[in-house]
């Protein structure tokens, strides 16, 4: 048998057919054996190897349990077909490929695939209806003499469709002046934390929660108090507590809808709650509405703006939507903290895209945005279900997770002990991006888990993504 690919570790203590099952699969994560390759016959390794057949086939057959195989009758054992082709892009699969040798250094060297935070896939965005619409959008400016510098809160257009698009997607009730147009939902919750502070003020947050939004509140100069967040979301016993020991919180961020990153839903009782404590307690809540569109089983939970607009500060994105590169965020509040806002964004960026925001209020104008919405949660919950099964499929008693009825994400938990951290370190070396739950934590000390965004994976790339994590977690 010429190029035997497979090669016992003479080093290693463990019985004789687990060697030939950790052979089996390093010759397939150094890239020598390819997904669909057919593997020698047991009597043809056991002859060359030295070993009895029956240990040969034992070792082949804890290698088909573990997934690395496949056992077809009448045909032979083959290399899984759906495993990724580890040996492109793993250290050992370098070695075995010389040509990759000195591309893949540590400047070059990214995730093939990502778990992401809950991203859109931009694959999706409909480029050709957009394309007309900025085309319609550079005329109607033109012809209002308006491509020079706008108002500094959004143009005019997608002012008044937002104010549209939200009274009958999210309740809300608001004049287009009470709302401000945004850089994407990261300005909007800078400038709404600039806005609203004052020396020594404090923010109560959720833990583990957004660290884009603790980012921004501290960037502000505005302290962060951390909150617990439960099955419900953000605990109001704990806000209460929080409140008691410390007079200078003077407003409370959420993601009520689809809490980040859990992905659990905040009940009316819940909210309720947190609407009569900020009446009493005079706090400005911060809402990040932030995928309210991706809601797969029953009506959308309506913001909590739409009970208690005096007291909110509704921050959205319309780059869930379409796609992260489209930067586009909003937020609606008091006009007196709108213009505040405005302000602030004048010292650093005197106005929004004009044409993008044009051609984007035409979309919603003409039902396209509609449209896309619809085709998108298709696409979304199909993805949410695969991946589901996927996961179960492969790591049934590694992790464990609930499906939530909306989102882009699941908040898989950790069930068998592994250490997240050196399960995300092992899954980057093979090519996966994924975020342990510590890093959505303010203390760093978060749960045993992961927040898996599904909705920039196909199906394909979903299978792809799962064996590499099986993998990964077979290594650590």
């Amino acid at each position: 048998m010429r190029n035997l690919t497979i090669e016992l570790d003479p080093r290693s203590a463990r019985p004789p057919y687990l060697k030939v099952a950790d052979a089996v699969i390093a010759a397939i994560e150094a890239g020598r054996l390819k997904p669909g390759s057919r593997l020698p016959g047991t009597r043809a390794l056991a002859k060359v190897l030295g070993l009895n057949r029956n240990t040969v086939d034992a070792g082949y057959q804890d290698a088909v349990a573990q997934g690395w195989l496949v056992a077809e009758p009448s045909r032979g054992t083959f290399v899984a077909r759906n495993l990724p082709d580890i040996g492109l892009y793993s250290p050992a699969g370098a070695e075995a490929n010389p040509q990759l040798n000195g591309s893949r250094t540590e400047e070059s060297a990214k995730s093939l695939l990502s778990f992401s935070d809950g991203a859109a896939d931009p694959r999706l965005l409909p480029t050709a209806a957009m394309a007309r619409a900025f085309r319609r959008g550079l005329i109607r400016k033109k012809a209002l003499s308006s491509l020079g510098y706008d108002d500094p809160r959004g143009t005019t257009a997608l002012r008044k469709a937002l104010t549209t698009h939200l009274a009958v997607e999210r309740g809300l009730s608001f004049a287009s002046h009470d709302l401000m147009v945004t850089r994407g939902s990261q300005m909007a919750l800078f400038l709404a934390a600039q806005a609203i502070a004052v020396p020594d003020m404090a923010i109560a947050v959720e833990n583990p929660g957004y660290p884009l939004a603790v980012t921004a509140f501290r960037a502000a100069g505005v302290r962060v108090v951390p909150i617990a967040v439960d099955e419900g979301g953000m605990s109001i016993d704990g806000l209460e507590g929080a409140l008691a020991r410390d007079r200078s919180i003077g407003a409370v961020y959420v993601t009520p809808h689809h809490q980040y990153p859990t992905t659990v839903t905040m009940g009316a009782s819940r909210r309720l709650r947190l609407i009569d404590l900020a009446r009493t307690a005079r706090l400005t809540i911060l809402e990040d509405d932030y995928d309210h569109d991706y809601r797969f089983e029953g009506a959308p939970v309506l913001p909590i703006a739409a009970r208690a607009p005096g007291e909110t500060v509704y921050i959205g994105s319309l780059s869930k939507l379409l796609a992260p590169g489209i930067r586009l965020g909003y937020v609606v509040a008091p006009p007196d903290l709108v213009a505040r806002m405005a302000g602030i964004r004048e010292a650093i960026d005197r106005q929004g895209d004009g044409p993008l925001e044009e051609a984007v209020a035409l979309m919603i104008e003409d039902g396209e945005l509609a449209r896309h919405a619809r085709k998108a949660r298709r696409i979304y919950h199909a993805r949410r279900d695969y991946l589901a099964a996927r996961l179960r499929s492969a790591l049934p008693d590694a992790l464990a997770f609930d499906i939530p009825r909306g989102g882009l994400a699941l908040w898989a938990r950790i069930v068998d002990g592994t250490d997240p951290e050196r399960w995300s370190k092992v899954a980057s070396e093979l090519g996966l991006s994924l975020t342990p739950a510590a890093q959505h934590s303010i203390d760093g000390l978060g749960p045993a888990a992961f927040r898996l965004g599904y909705a920039g994976l196909d199906e394909p790339e979903i299978d792809q993504a799962v064996e590499m994590l099986k993998i990964a977690h077979l290594r650590t």
